[in-house]
């Protein structure tokens, strides 16, 4: 019990005695133990090589390089052929396979060696990313530095890497025998995939991290649940976008078909349902499978101006900010689409708007982190 106070004493003063007790931290204070900045930071770079790792993979596939290297080799596949002996070697595993012998018959060790680096270069950044997450994942850990209920979810991301590894041995693998020039598109479409939904964790956990968990306890408590609806179900259309993007590039349907907003004339390609059984055409007939990445983007468009324009309600001016962004990269994102199809899809228009893929994906993510726990906003419209 603490002793009696002087009549003059301020009310706001501490008695002496307890001016050097240490407050305790509460349940919800807890959540601020652990190096959450520099948990965050080392996200942020794993955010960057995977965004980087995408733009490799689609230069990758641009220059028909994936195939260049016929095995698996997580550990000694890292370092490349040393001497003229081990890239002959690998030269001659290459001409067995069917892209060289139906597409690049004849083709000299020179032109092999540029596939080779791409493919190479695509691996080795995979065991780049594989190599921080285990040193910052480990490290932290070991340091006692995750903070209470992070340990699992930053597992969860070693998981996904390792998955992604062996989905893109799945991928290569399809295009090894048989009577294939490329991978096996619907594989090819599951790579990209996981590579957007590893960004997507990356991000939401970048964002949750990037504030306390006591403000992020008071948020929800605003949550605008129909806006945070409508934006999760265009996260949902944008990523079934991204998959038919992939189906597109799997094939080269991007290389066809290069007038717009018609398809040589006409609403529909000639032949749409010319490969039998049925359901095959829309993974492997180039028409029809750019015609459905069409309407899916106009579907896509329609429902963001609509979530935008629903977004005006919100009256947190930091989330109607964040929709903004969103409508403004739809937007920019189908005019890279149309320049990509009127030029026939040039590597370089091609890696603009699959990087944009990426920079929607992560704005419409973070559109839905602001309408799940708004930021605190005073009566004057000022956030904090």
């Amino acid at each position: 019990m603490s002793g009696k106070r002087s009549i003059f004493e301020e009310v706001g003063a501490e008695p002496a005695e307890t001016k050097s007790k240490p407050a305790k931290l509460g349940v919800i204070d807890a959540g601020k133990r652990g190096a959450r900045r520099g948990i965050r930071l080392w996200l942020m770079l794993l955010f960057a090589l995977v965004m980087v790792m995408i733009a490799v993979g689609g230069l990758t596939r641009l220059t028909d390089s994936g195939l260049s290297i016929t095995e698996w080799r997580p550990i000694m596949g890292a370092l490349p052929p040393m001497d003229a002996a081990s890239w002959q070697s690998e030269f001659d595993k290459y001409r067995e396979i069917p892209q060289y012998q139906l597409q690049n018959k004849g083709m000299s060790l020179t032109e092999f060696q540029f596939l080779y680096w791409w493919e190479w270069g695509h691996r080795q950044l995979g065991r780049v990313i594989g190599l921080v997450w285990a040193l910052g994942f480990f490290g932290f850990l070991a340091a006692r530095q995750i903070p209470r209920g992070w340990t699992g979810r930053l597992f969860v991301l070693g998981i996904l890497g390792g998955a992604q590894g062996a989905i893109g041995w799945w991928m290569v693998a399809s295009g090894l025998s048989g009577e294939m020039v490329s991978v096996a598109s619907y594989r090819l479409a599951t790579h990209l995939g996981l590579a957007f939904v590893i960004l997507g964790v990356i991000s939401w956990y970048v964002f949750a991290l990037g504030r306390e968990e006591r403000e992020l306890m008071q948020a929800r408590r605003t949550r605008e649940g129909q806006l945070a609806l409508l934006v999760s179900v265009l996260a949902g259309l944008a990523f079934m976008q991204i998959l038919m993007g992939a189906l597109v590039a799997g094939i080269d349907a991007g290389r066809n078909y290069t007038d717009w907003p018609l398809m040589a004339g006409g609403f529909l390609p000639p032949t749409p349902l010319e490969i039998t059984p049925v359901w095959r055409n829309f993974f492997e007939n180039d028409g029809l499978v750019q015609f459905v990445h069409r309407m899916t983007g106009y579907l896509l468009m329609a429902f963001g101006i609509f979530v935008w324009a629903r977004s005006r309600r919100s009256p947190n001016g930091a989330t109607k900010f964040r929709f903004n962004a969103v409508l403004a990269m739809l937007v920019l994102q189908m005019m890279l689409g149309i320049a990509t199809v009127l030029y026939g899809a040039p590597w370089h228009i091609a890696i603009v708007h699959q990087v944009g893929a990426v920079v929607l994906w992560v704005l419409i993510l973070r559109a839905r982190f602001a309408a799940c726990y708004p930021t605190f906003q005073s009566v004057r419209g000022i956030t904090r």
